[in-house]
């Protein structure tokens, strides 16, 4: 039998259809869809009604960059600054880990794909390689949160276990779960993925802090006296995490939030930038970027939105508890979907067809009052693999480790 309260929720939201197979599906499955319906908000359905209103933006204006120059004439005393942060413990990272390596030709999570040449080198022993030499630097640890999702969970802590967390200690590694949303058609009625099983999808990048939160972990680093989390990518191998330089100019210049940001090698260049929104920090997207933004001058000639985000933040704990309390802002993204069609058979789209749901960290940005943006040598903190060869690939990647030093 289905409960009342489950059948009253899907009559609420009009997504009675999705127990179109209840009856055929197994007693297991039929658990497993009940518990997937209750845990699912279906409230952010209903805009798929409007997704042109989600996607305004308001005034845009330029967030002055702190460059290179600055930076190195500050090193010392920005680095004893971070080291002290990290040797009280308060600082930890944060690694969005939730993706495949799909587009890549890997059945596995993405962390675990070898770009080794003449040895085995996986995504995940570069970064936590990288978070090596802060602690080599710091002589001390610092806590290591890998966020997962449904898809890579057991896959991933399964890898790392094996491989005894390349050389981290097992204490300071802890792993929680994505929280997953509904995938649904254009007029926002769910799809099915399998007979027992609606479709679904990570909350986004801006999901990360509230999975952390529910899955008991904020209290965790409460009591360890953490106050600040550095999220970063899985994709980016050079990138520096907890990097001393880049927490002490945060702390020191009393910003909430740091972003690590690259000089863009063209106006045009696929990578959104950092700016102010209303006259709050925020990011655009390089697909919102106008003409008239990519060609826009500050005060010293240069162009106005010149600087990338590569996805390595520094929040301020106290700050993200207080955002968290409001309601983040929503994306709706055009998705190939695969589902179930009316004859229970497997369709695999190669067009978008409907929207995935999406918090983005951008948002997350947009609701604190000051971000640092701190530039990076792109040559030595970026190296995005998105793609087997070309811009942003494997390709790419491996050449710009072999640039710093990196034995393939």
């Amino acid at each position: 039998m289905v409960p009342e309260s489950i059948k009253e929720k899907l009559e609420k939201y009009g997504q009675e259809h999705v127990l179109k197979y209840y009856d055929e599906i197994s007693d297991e499955e039929k658990r497993a869809l009940l518990r997937q319906i209750e845990e699912t908000d279906m409230s952010v359905l209903s805009a798929a009604a409007n997704p042109d209103e989600l996607a305004k933006k308001g005034v845009i204006s330029p967030l002055p960059c702190m460059e290179l120059d600055e930076i190195e004439k500050n090193r010392e005393s920005f680095e004893t600054t971070g080291l002290d942060a990290i040797r009280s413990g308060k600082v930890a990272a944060v690694l969005l880990a939730g993706g495949m390596g799909t587009r890549l030709g890997s059945d596995d999570p993405k962390g675990m794909y070898n770009i080794g040449i003449t040895k085995e080198l996986f995504i995940f022993e570069c970064l936590i390689g990288n978070m090596l030499d802060v602690v080599k630097k710091a002589d001390s640890y610092f806590h290591l949160f890998i966020m997962t999702s449904e898809k890579n969970n057991d896959a991933t802590i399964a890898f790392l276990k094996k491989k005894n967390y390349f050389g981290y200690p097992e204490q300071y590694v802890h792993f929680f779960k994505q929280e997953m949303a509904a995938a649904t058609d254009y007029n926002g009625k769910i799809y099915l993925e399998e007979k027992g099983r609606m479709a679904t999808s990570p909350n986004g990048n801006g999901g990360w802090f509230i999975s952390l939160v529910r899955a008991g972990l904020l209290d965790k680093a409460k009591e360890w006296g953490i106050e600040w989390f550095n999220i970063f990518a899985v994709d980016n191998v050079l990138q520096r995490i907890a990097d001393p330089v880049f927490v002490g100019a945060t702390i020191k210049k009393n910003c909430v939030v740091g972003a690590k940001v690259v000089r863009k090698n063209a106006p045009d260049e696929k990578v959104g930038v950092m700016c102010l929104e209303d006259g709050r920090p925020s990011i655009v997207e390089y697909y919102e970027l106008t003409e008239e933004l990519m060609n826009a001058k500050d005060e010293k000639g240069d162009p106005a939105y010149n600087f990338g985000v590569i996805l390595n933040y520094l929040f301020n704990i106290e700050e993200l508890e207080r955002v968290v309390k409001q309601e983040l802002p929503l994306h709706i993204v055009k998705k190939k979907i695969p589902y179930i069609d009316e004859t229970g058979n497997l369709i695999k789209p190669s067009e978008p067809n409907g929207y995935k749901y999406e918090n983005l960290v951008l948002d997350m940005i947009h609701q604190m009052k000051s971000c640092l943006p701190f530039e990076v040598v792109r040559e030595k903190e970026f190296a995005p693999i998105k793609n087997p060869t070309g811009v942003d690939s494997v390709e790419s990647a491996r050449e710009l480790l072999k640039m710093n030093g990196v034995t393939l």
